[in-house]
């Protein structure tokens, strides 16, 4: 599986999580359960609706959500931040 940062991920990415240690590292730790088991239960990954039905999301913690579209064998990851900022 390959991981990209869609451009409008990485600015918020540098925005909402790189200046938070605790969340730096949550997400990190949060994204790796999401290469080895993407149904893991505690990520609590699920599809989206409505607008976003073409993409996924999956939970890092408290209200953090990283939404995302899977092509293949290729994800990329086009969000990150709280509910409302995601969706």
């Amino acid at each position: 599986m390959t991981i990209k940062w869609h451009k409008i991920f990485e600015k918020h990415y540098k925005k909402r999580i790189a200046p938070y240690k605790k969340i730096k590292l949550r997400f990190r730790e949060r994204t790796e359960i999401f290469i080895n088991d993407p149904n893991s239960p505690i990520i609590k990954d699920h599809r989206l609706k409505g607008d976003l039905k073409k993409y996924r999301a999956f939970w890092i913690g408290g209200d953090l959500r990283i939404s995302y579209k899977k092509i293949g064998d290729e994800i990329e990851f086009m969000d990150v931040g709280t509910h409302n900022q995601v969706y």
